[in-house]
């Protein structure tokens, strides 16, 4: 059963793809069109896919939910909105590395240790490294 549910998903993937891959561009209306049928993904021909004011954007996961799948959100990455993969690496890998930094740094700080904790005395008298 979970495999045919998965060969059923690649499916509407690859139509997917294909649906945005092959659209019609139309630059006046600034809308994308199908220019095919596509039954499986429940979209005619000449239906409007993608446009910039007052449209309900197409999702994978409420066609998903039309073939009754179960758990589609198993299938589809979360939405940007709600905080998907991007959100994820931000929150718990950089954040990480970047405590570690601080760590560091603040232990060479503490013990004086650092570089630029010490003033270095001038080269040349403070004219730098001109040869004349």
């Amino acid at each position: 059963m979970v495999l045919k549910q998965k060969e059923l998903v690649d499916e509407l993937k690859i139509e997917w793809k294909r649906l945005w891959r092959e659209r019609v561009d139309d630059r006046v209306r600034a809308e994308g069109i199908a220019c095919d049928d596509y039954s499986s993904l429940f979209i005619d021909k000449g239906t409007i896919i993608h446009a910039t004011r007052d449209f309900k954007a197409l999702n994978f996961k409420d066609i998903l939910h039309q073939h009754e799948v179960a758990d589609p959100e198993r299938y589809v990455a979360p939405d940007p909105q709600v905080g998907g993969w991007s959100k994820f690496v931000k929150d718990n890998i950089i954040m990480k590395s970047q405590s570690k930094n601080e760590k560091f740094v603040e232990y060479y700080s503490n013990n004086n240790r650092g570089v630029h904790s010490e003033k270095q005395a001038q080269r040349k008298s403070g004219r730098g490294w001109l040869h004349i």
